[in-house]
């Protein structure tokens, strides 16, 4: 008797034991999958300063477009966590629509080829950015569903793992993608 009680307290810490396991591995997947969005978005980031410079001759009557960018931009370097970069992330594809549409409005600027190579620069970049917030989002779906069902919901709730927030755009018209012209 004393066996088969043993056995089931050994087959329940081995059970716990794997399925906080599973939890871990999970969470290191969606920080794993942020840093991934983050590099992007840096990368996007490192572009803008660049892209200002190229912008700055045609600018006359821009400035206040040229502003929202950089103000995007340092919003971003000094925001914490998912809501607040996403935040970050939301006003900068508004501001660089607008430095898009630059182009249209002076014709050299559209056919300046550093203007042109950082366009096709950002537009690589906000693919990369649109795959890795769909792996992010992939990902914490996955935790988020592990934490939430049984018995997992058990170990998570004993061991203090919460759910992870959705990398979303609030702002409807924040959901067209940045549109590059050439």
């Amino acid at each position: 008797m004393v066996w088969i009680i043993l056995g089931i307290i050994a087959l329940i810490v081995i059970i716990v034991i794997g399925i906080y396991n599973n939890l871990v591995q999970l969470k290191m997947r969606v920080r794993n999958a942020w840093a991934q969005i983050d590099t992007q978005l840096k990368r996007r980031f490192d572009l803008i300063p660049n892209l200002v410079e190229t912008v700055k001759g045609y600018k006359e009557y821009e400035q206040e477009t040229l502003e929202k960018v950089i103000e995007a931009r340092n919003k971003y370097v000094s925001a914490d966590g998912v809501e607040d970069k996403a935040a970050a992330t939301n006003m900068l594809n508004a501001s660089l629509k607008s430095i898009f549409a630059l182009a249209e409005a002076y014709p050299d600027l559209k056919a300046n080829k550093n203007f042109e190579n950082l366009q096709m620069e950002l537009s690589s970049t906000e693919d990369k950015i649109a795959y890795a917030r769909q792996f992010y989002n992939d990902t914490v779906q996955m935790y988020n569903t592990a934490i939430l069902s049984f018995p997992s919901n058990m170990i998570a709730g004993m061991f203090n793992f919460t759910s992870e927030n959705f990398f979303e755009i609030e702002d409807a018209s924040q959901k067209e993608p940045v549109k590059v012209q050439f």
